[in-house]
């Protein structure tokens, strides 16, 4: 008989808390019985991007109120979950902190079970919480922090075929909003002011495709943008309303096609015609949605993405990944330390450096 495991779990590696309650079994799609998810939009935005004191106060003050309403929005309490699971890295520390510690707390307090969950395997496994994908599949994970192409064999088989070797595109869309004056965070943003753009006027460039492999930059596109605004400046004293719609269309365009293009490389190298996932923040934005779909629809992969409420950061994500190291008889200790760094494939160079804590990513 399929076991059948429900699982609390706990995200704060950035600048959401979050708490959910899945239940599932291997194998098969697991069912998010609640999903609190508190951002902190409104704490940041004056400094146009996210302050990790600032984050890791917010989170220490709100995740135990997180998980007694995702409980109560379940209808249940810690004594009816089966195990407590928590992103433990990577992530900006001050955040995992407050999370495994928590974690630790209600493990000690409950007698639950602790499963450290790594934050990126929690976006790379949605498609198996959402629509039961099985393994393999193809996952391109573009959110803020990262962006790569993975290979998903298993809940902690990974390999990395190919990300980006400076910022990651939802980096850049924060930065460009940024230096457009639209405020944070900069994804939403600039996909509102490309609808009304002109994606054709600026010619910005698709960084990395003149090398043959999966590898991307997006630092550079970023750059591109302030020079053209410079100019628009120089040249007529400011910039206009439509001068910033187009700058975003023809931003966003570019981000979409270097994706693109890195996609379509990716799937021919994966060697099977299966599934193109998508997750992370970015994957939310419609336009880069439909570039990838039209790849995949072009390689013959069927193309999954999740619904935009488990493309951001959330707890059930991560409750189900701890479901799946859980069933495998994975078990974490009060040794559990929170982890900056934590690279899904630990066989594969470090593509941002390495420092003394190991590889960024």
């Amino acid at each position: 008989m399929t076991q059948i495991y429900t699982i609390l779990g706990l995200e704060s590696s950035c600048d959401d808390t979050a708490a959910a309650i899945v239940r599932g079994a291997v194998g098969g799609a697991g069912d998010v019985l609640s999903s609190v998810v508190w951002g902190q939009e409104q704490l940041h935005a004056d400094f146009g991007g996210v302050v990790p004191e600032i984050a890791a106060r917010a989170h220490a003050e709100r995740l135990d109120l997180c998980v007694e309403r995702a409980l109560d929005e379940a209808g249940f309490t810690l004594a009816d979950v089966d195990a407590i699971a928590v992103t433990s890295g990577p992530g900006l520390i001050g955040g995992v902190m407050s999370g495994v510690m928590c974690a630790k707390g209600l493990s000690v307090g409950s007698g639950k079970p602790l499963v450290g969950v790594n934050h990126l395997a929690g976006h790379a496994l949605t498609p198996r919480m959402t629509d039961g994908e099985e393994y393999p599949y193809l996952m391109l994970l573009v959110s803020g922090g990262h962006c790569q192409f993975l290979g998903v064999y298993g809940p902690d088989e990974f390999t990395r075929m190919g990300g980006t070797i400076d910022d990651a595109p939802g980096e850049a869309f924060d930065k460009s909003a940024k230096l457009l004056g639209l405020g944070y965070p900069g994804g939403p943003l600039i996909e509102r002011e490309a609808l009304e753009g002109d994606a054709k006027r600026f010619k910005f460039p698709r960084p990395l495709l003149d090398r043959p492999d999966m590898d991307m930059s997006f630092s550079g596109l970023k750059t591109a943008l302030r020079r053209a605004r410079d100019t628009l400046v120089a040249d007529q004293g400011g910039i206009t309303v439509q001068d910033r719609r187009d700058l975003c269309a023809s931003f966003q365009v570019a981000v979409a096609d270097t994706l693109a293009e890195k996609t379509r490389r990716a799937c021919k190298a994966f060697g099977a015609k299966t599934t193109l996932a998508v997750a992370g923040g970015v994957a939310a934005n419609s336009v880069i949605r439909a570039a990838l779909q039209d790849v995949a629809d072009e390689q013959g992969f069927q193309f999954l993405a999740p619904p935009l409420k488990y493309c951001t950061d959330n707890a059930a994500m991560i409750a189900w990944a701890g479901l799946e190291r859980f069933a495998d008889g994975h078990v974490d200790d009060m040794s559990l330390s929170a982890r900056p760094r934590w690279p899904l494939d630990r066989t594969a160079a470090p593509m941002l450096g390495s420092g003394k804590k190991g590889a960024k990513a």
